[in-house]
């Protein structure tokens, strides 16, 4: 597309994939360069503040609360070459365009490049939703002004989690633990698991059975013969399922009025009703009807993914996001479930080439969202042109997860112009009466598709992984009132209760969209953030609370319940789509809430209470820290009361001393001065530190167990736990557990054969004693200062003379092991122009361009890292600098004492009192030390909560 003679147009996007597209579609005359997302931010630390505002008391917010909130804004350091070129470039065009995503970060990304460009020629903002020649085209022709109410939007919600970050968090680190966080919608997620895990904790489980019959019919004709049908009442009384249990104990509701049957019980009925006729009460047949899905916003792609294809809300926004920019599917953060007239007509045009005109309905298909507080209304996520492109067509030119990504987008536009899945369902009662004159009914229900409509293109998946599929068939034969039928068989099955499941990614995505809490473009980062700062642990897909999650929420809940409840969350929401649309001044909401201007916008419960500044300084003293870092589990069969402490190392059991209560640790201490104290298991879910468990920690952890007695010395053998794990000791030897080996079965004979570590394989011919060990980097043999790894630990037992020499003769490799290959090349760095390599380090895999190096994040693939994100992660690591070093403490001084002449019983009295004065030295220091560390750390000079606080 050409542009006016002699007219040059600079046109900057996001990203350089963006922009590398978006140029194969503009004429000579233009010139599209890259930002690399937002160019300005918040200091994000003391260091990033300028010198003149560094001693304003504000300075550390980054926001002049006192003065209108004005936000003091720094341009990235990784940002600052980039932006160099910009303004470089803004000088030698005559017009610019602001092509960044048409969102309010997108809105807000424009306008601060305005701000930090400066430039002198005209600047419009152009916006589109899938980036494909005629878009990009139609794009150009009509541009259009900077939304300044998306950007005050935008803007006030930055201030609004900066201030709710910053305030929060520090009451954190001193009450919990430092570089902890908070944010109005990671907090508020993190609270949704922890509830979960809760009531999993408070579950108990019930058991229920009932009876299974496999009944026949007689002259089935073309239908089966056999079926199955449960039993659902007994002489009129319903049968117990599930949902007739209380959680929490696992008891019939009262006023349930339902039958209980136990294993006797189902099985002496199933006995009575064998041999007796069966005989068919009702038979109901319905229509059954399904219309088709809407097609896809964020969460629900964010659902689908994660269902059907196995990724995680990060990876399936990367993976969207290089096929948005690529031109493959529209934009992909949104909350719309329209489709545009082009979109509609492109998929019925395409249904009826593969699927026939008898699947197009003869009007097309308009959905309404459901999404609470729904915004930025473009169209759903779709293939994007007029004319859409098979996963076929595309195989060749996309990676196999985008490919797949495609494949459901794809599929889930089409279905949802489709007729609907048409057929019919049966309900058949059936009643049998037994030997004792019990009236037994039967239950059973099928289901026959006729016409299965838009299931030929798609069929949505469920979290409950045991749901019948919606393309199930349920065939029953043929069935009228009153007709005999057969029990070929009658077994009696039992069931549990089950906790409610935990939730995955999708469904916490889900959840947070049902309640009006979050944004599409925040909720992959804010899935990353909890896992990041500690606070949930994935399993599988299962997302798993873990017990500092539990500390910090419970303050929350006991100090600040308003700022994690889910409706003041979601009034956020409105009141920021309030100013989007221009009905409310940003200053005005920000004012209530910092400070509690009643007369303010903004959530009124906050603003009676001075607001949030009032709130954190003023609660502080109300917060015992031992209370906060003390989880109660149960109260033991000694009447012990077990608790989960959240310390400085860890989280760890305790139980008080019968007649005591169980005294939790002081601020920063690993440790209270009372009761029995057992590590968890890292790994382990809360709701599996049940009695049983419990109890086998304590026998494994401090709580000694002896395992025997040591038939050559006979002293006693005991297994112990320490701050590196299990050992075994008896007298002086002691020994850890290998790492197949666990406490609650570690057998005697297991235990010798530990504390014959080191063992002495033999005496080499030149003398010097040859022994195998187990050590920190695994199994060794060792001979003088010469030492090899052994493959097992097993060859610790086993490795003979020979072969320990034989080992010890060959050359030692460098380093514990030969360089491995790097896990990925990556290309180019679009900043430094370095090569990036993804490696495998001992901490986990990190990206580098051979001078930096960033560790991935918990959650981060090396398949599925982007070179951008690549790019950010090694700019970020390079504008923080090196870590500093520790200093080493100096040493003092002995002090001089003078000499006194000691008779010999007064030598080894005085050594046997030096020795016990030296532990108890040392254990002060260290206590000390453990106390006077989170002393220094409480009040942090610099701030370090995320730069996006959500």
């Amino acid at each position: 597309m050409p542009s006016n003679a002699g007219t040059t147009r600079l046109v900057i996007v996001e990203s350089p994939a963006k922009a590398k597209t978006i140029s194969g579609y503009l004429g000579p005359g233009y010139v599209v360069e890259a930002s690399f997302g937002h160019v300005r931010d918040l200091p994000r630390n003391a260091a990033d503040v300028p010198a003149k505002y560094k001693g304003e008391s504000w300075a550390r917010l980054g926001v002049d609360v006192d003065n209108g909130f004005h936000a003091l804004y720094v341009v990235s350091a990784d940002r600052r070459q980039q932006i160099s070129k910009l303004v470089k470039l803004a000088k030698e065009v005559d017009e610019i365009f602001l092509a960044t995503d048409e969102d309010r970060e997108g809105e807000a990304i424009a306008w601060h490049l305005v701000e930090t460009l400066k430039p002198k020629v005209p600047v419009k903002r152009m916006v589109f939703h899938e980036i494909t020649k005629p878009a990009i085209q139609a794009a150009v022709a009509n541009p259009r002004e900077i939304d300044r109410d998306l950007v005050d939007a935008q803007e006030a919600r930055r201030i609004l989690d900066r201030l709710y970050g910053y305030e929060v968090s520090p009451v954190l680190w001193k009450k919990v633990m430092p570089k902890l966080s908070a944010g109005r919608v990671q907090s508020v997620a993190t609270r949704i698991v922890v509830e979960r895990e809760r009531q999993r904790m408070a579950f108990r489980t019930a058991e229920y059975w009932d009876i299974l019959a496999t009944l026949a019919v007689a002259n089935a004709g073309e239908g089966p013969r056999t079926f199955n049908a449960t039993l659902i009442a007994l002489n009129g009384d319903r049968i117990a399922t599930g949902k007739d249990f209380e959680p929490t104990t696992g008891k019939v509701r009262a006023g349930a009025g339902v039958v209980h049957l136990d294993e006797g019980g189902a099985r002496g009925l199933a006995a009575r009703l064998d041999g007796r006729p069966f005989t068919v009460t009702r038979v109901e047949e319905k229509p059954y009807r399904r219309r088709p899905y809407a097609p896809f916003i964020t969460s629900t792609l964010q659902q689908e993914a994660a269902r059907k294809l196995r990724l995680s809300s990060q990876q399936t926004m990367r993976t969207a996001q290089r096929l948005y920019e690529n031109g493959y599917i529209t934009y992909m953060r949104t909350d719309s479930v329209n489709l545009s007239e082009t979109a509609i007509s492109a998929a019925r045009r395409q249904i009826v080439e593969l699927y026939g005109e008898r699947s197009v309905p003869p009007e097309p298909r308009r959905y309404t969202g459901k999404v609470k507080n729904a915004q930025e209304a473009h169209e759903a996520i779709r293939p994007a042109g007029d004319n859409f492109r098979t996963p076929g067509e595309v195989a060749k030119e996309l990676s196999a997860e985008e490919f797949k990504l495609y494949e459901l987008i794809w599929r889930r536009t089409i279905a949802s112009q489709m007729t609907d899945a048409v057929g019919s369902s049966v309900s058949v009662r059936i009643r049998a009466v037994s030997t004792s004159q019990e009236e037994a009914d039967f239950g059973a229900t099928g289901k026959t598709i006729t016409d299965p409509g838009f299931l030929r293109a798609y069929v949505e998946s469920s979290d409950d992984e045991n749901a019948e599929a919606e393309d199930a068939e349920r065939r029953l034969p043929t069935l009228v009132k009153d007709q005999p039928l057969t029990a070929d068989e009658l077994a009696a099955q039992g069931h549990h209760t089950q906790p409610p499941s935990r939730y995955t990614e999708a469904s916490l995505v889900k959840a947070l969209e049902e309640l009006g809490i979050g944004r599409p473009s925040t909720y992959a980062s804010i899935m990353q953030t909890i896992q990041d700062r500690g606070y949930v642990t994935k399993r599988g897909q299962a997302m798993i609370p873990t017990f500092l999650a539990f500390a910090v929420i419970g303050l929350m809940e006991r100090h600040y319940p308003r700022l994690i409840d889910y409706d003041f969350t979601a009034s956020m929401e409105n009141e920021l789509d309030e100013i989007a649309g221009g009905d409310h001044a940003a200053v005005d909401f920000l004012t209530a809430f910092y400070f509690g201007s009643a007369n303010g916008a903004g959530d009124q419960d906050i603003a009676r209470s001075g607001g949030l500044k009032k709130l954190v300084t003023e609660n502080l003293s109300e917060i015992d820290a031992r209370s906060v870092n003390s989880i109660p589990l149960f109260t033991d069969e000694d009447g012990r009361e077990v608790v989960v402490r959240v310390g400085r190392y860890g989280p760890y059991l305790q139980r008080a001393v019968p007649g005591e209560t169980p005294v939790a640790p002081a601020e920063g201490e690993e440790a209270g001065p009372q009761g029995d104290r057992a590590p968890i298991p890292e790994g382990m879910a809360p709701d599996e530190l049940t009695p049983e468990k419990v109890h086998e920690l304590f026998l494994g952890g401090s709580g000694e167990r002896k395992l025997g007695d040591d038939p050559a010395t006979g002293e006693p053998i005991v297994l112990k736990s320490g701050r590196f794990g299990p050992y075994v000791s008896s007298g002086e030897r002691k020994s850890s557990l290998l790492r197949s080996q666990t406490p609650d079965s570690l057998s005697l004979d297991e235990a010798l054969r530990l504390l014959s570590l080191p063992r002495l394989v033999g005496v080499a011919p030149d003398g010097v004693e040859v022994f195998a060990n187990n050590g920190r980097y695994g199994p060794y043999v060792k001979q003088g200062e010469e030492f090899r790894s052994l493959e097992s630990e097993e060859q610790m037992f086993t490795v003979t003379l020979d072969e320990a020499l034989a080992l010890l003769a060959a050359p030692k490799t460098r380093g514990r092991r030969a360089a491995a290959p790097p896990l990925r090349e990556m290309g180019v760095d679009p900043l430094t122009e370095k090569p990036l390599v993804i490696k495998d380090g001992r901490f986990g895999p990190y990206v580098t361009d051979g001078e930096v190096n960033a560790s991935l994040r918990r959650g981060q693939t090396p398949e599925a890292l982007s070179i951008e994100e690549a790019s950010e992660m090694l700019a970020d690591k390079r504008a923080k600098g090196p870590a500093p070093r520790k200093k080493a403490a100096a040493k003092k001084a002995p002090a001089k004492k003078a000499p006194a002449k000691k008779t010999t019983a007064t030598k080894k009295t005085a050594a046997a009192s030096k020795s016990t004065a030296a532990k108890k030295t040392t254990t002060a220091k260290a206590t000390a030390a453990r106390k006077a560390t989170p002393a220094k750390k409480a009040a942090p000079k610099k701030a370090t909560a995320s730069p996006a606080e959500e």
